[in-house]
């Protein structure tokens, strides 16, 4: 990280980024940012819990370089991975790669969230036990690690593109997105008795 103080358009958009509202089911916390990405970095983390389990998990890092970068076409960043557990047989789907891939973009464009130079992978990977395992019942996973150039006004402006990645997150673990008109209402990480996710 630069050791100088972050600057307003970075500070703003990391206050919108940790004050944001989710939905209901999205348990959301800060983390320390990785370092020597980008000379400004927050990151938060979220799971994505449904009848007291974890149903999927994510990340979100917003990056800022006030001097910009030709590869991401401004001086802003986000990158993200959503990952959740999905049956089995939906490995095999040769759509399913582009549809996790929709799955983004179409949050973005629901949200109006303004972004340039999108990029990521869509991966699903399944396993099957065997021997002493061999009762454990198969399991199928997929996730989606992108990243875009949000297009913010003064730092202004990230709050869409918070409410798609919500969005990303709910529908990659199975959940619809919340109905035209509901607010997402505060919905940070509290201490819990939650149960782990189906192994």
């Amino acid at each position: 990280m630069d050791p100088s103080p972050a600057p307003d358009v970075f500070r703003r958009a990391a206050q919108d980024l940790l004050a944001a509202s989710w939905r209901p089911e999205l348990l959301v916390e800060e983390i320390p940012a990785p370092q020597r990405i980008a000379p400004f970095c927050a990151a938060i983390t979220a799971d994505v819990v449904s009848g007291g389990e974890e149903i999927g998990s994510g990340r979100l890092v917003l990056l800022h370089d006030p001097a910009g970068n030709s590869s991401w076409q401004g001086t802003f960043r986000c990158v993200t991975f959503a990952r959740a557990d999905i049956d089995p047989e939906m490995v095999t789907d040769p759509l399913l790669a582009s549809v996790g891939w929709s799955w983004l973009i179409d949050a973005l464009q629901s949200h109006d969230a303004a972004y340039l130079a999108p990029s990521g992978t869509v991966t699903s990977v399944s396993s099957e036990s065997f021997g002493g395992m061999a009762e454990d019942p198969p399991r199928a996973e997929v996730e989606v690690r992108a990243s875009w150039t949000p297009q913010l006004t003064d730092g202004v402006g990230l709050a869409a593109h918070l409410s798609a990645w919500g969005e990303l997150l709910c529908i990659t673990a199975g959940l619809p997105p919340l109905p035209a008109g509901v607010v997402a209402m505060p919905s940070r990480r509290q201490p819990s008795n939650r149960k782990s996710r189906r192994r």
